[in-house]
């Protein structure tokens, strides 16, 4: 189902021996050992609301072991009006070994996502992955922290599942402009999530209230990690409280890519690393990273 390459893996943080990171953040994960650029099959794509669609695909594996956080590179039909050249990176939604199912949430923005939204059920599209590094939860975490907006909300929801499946709890606090666009809310209360939902629309969202919900999480002891993506302001939020209360975290960053295997550095972003800027690649290098060392966009 297409050529299969392995590398070996590589643990983000991880000191000159190769023994485990230190600090914040010490239990990065490792990248996946091998890729395929393999041929799936759609099962479902429906609209979930006026800018977000859900694209099922059945596929071999390695597609359905991706981990959370990781992402694909599929293929984005040519229409009438489109002709997309590119493939567009997509972040994991879901992915499922036992039935060979891998799930993507996506807004359609431009010229290769209204292509990918013009695929019809029975359909065959190429994706390429799994690409990049996904979630970690630290050793002994007894309860962690999301804290997402828009598609980022797709991107936390398999890391949600991944902790619950450990036993560790999970609070979300799922931002979005208005009611009608917070999605994955079924995925959070299904794993028993307690769920914030803070809005645009009646000022819930303002960074003061959710600094607060922050702080009183970390308070009753139910942040032993946070995790963050899909806002620039979300993020230097929860950043800047992980520091203040000594709290590991990691974002998940999303980035225009081209090859998504680390060979064409169109996705490369400075990262504070010990006060030293660092050049990185998101979609080898990431696109999940330890959020002290994330730098605004």
């Amino acid at each position: 189902m297409g050529q299969t390459i392995s590398f070996q893996p590589v643990r983000l943080g991880a000191a000159p021996d190769g023994s485990a990171p230190v600090g914040p953040a010490a239990t990065a994960p490792v990248a996946p050992s091998h890729i395929a650029d393999v041929l799936g099959v759609v099962v479902s794509h429906v609209w979930l609301n006026d800018e977000y669609r859900h694209l099922v695909l059945e596929a071999p594996e390695p597609a359905p072991l991706a981990r959370a956080g990781q992402f694909f590179n599929l293929e984005c039909p040519h229409t009438a009006e489109d002709k997309p050249f590119l493939r567009r990176p997509m972040s994991l939604y879901r992915a499922d070994p036992v039935h060979g199912i891998v799930e993507f949430l996506y807004k359609v923005t431009g010229v290769g996502t209204r292509g990918l939204a013009s695929i019809k059920v029975g359909r065959t599209m190429r994706l390429l992955g799994p690409l990049g590094v996904g979630f970690s939860i630290p050793d002994g975490a007894r309860s962690i922290v999301v804290l997402g907006r828009g598609v980022g909300l797709a991107t936390l929801a398999p890391l949600a599942e991944m902790a619950a499946a450990r036993g560790v709890g999970v609070t979300a606090i799922l931002s979005a402009r208005s009611a009608a666009t917070v999605m994955s809310v079924e995925r959070f209360a299904a794993i028993g999530a307690t769920i914030q939902i803070v809005l645009d629309q009646d000022g819930t969202s303002d960074p003061a209230n959710v600094e607060r919900i922050l702080r009183e999480a970390a308070a009753v002891g139910r942040a032993d990690a946070f995790y963050t993506c899909g806002s620039n302001r979300l993020m230097l939020l929860m950043q800047r409280l992980g520091r203040e209360l000594s709290i590991p975290g990691e974002v998940a960053l999303e980035q225009q890519m081209a090859c998504g295997l680390g060979m064409c550095f169109c996705c490369v972003r400075n990262f504070s690393v010990d006060g030293v800027v660092e050049a990185r690649r998101v979609c080898t290098d990431g696109p999940v990273f330890r959020l002290d060392e994330a730098m605004p966009w």
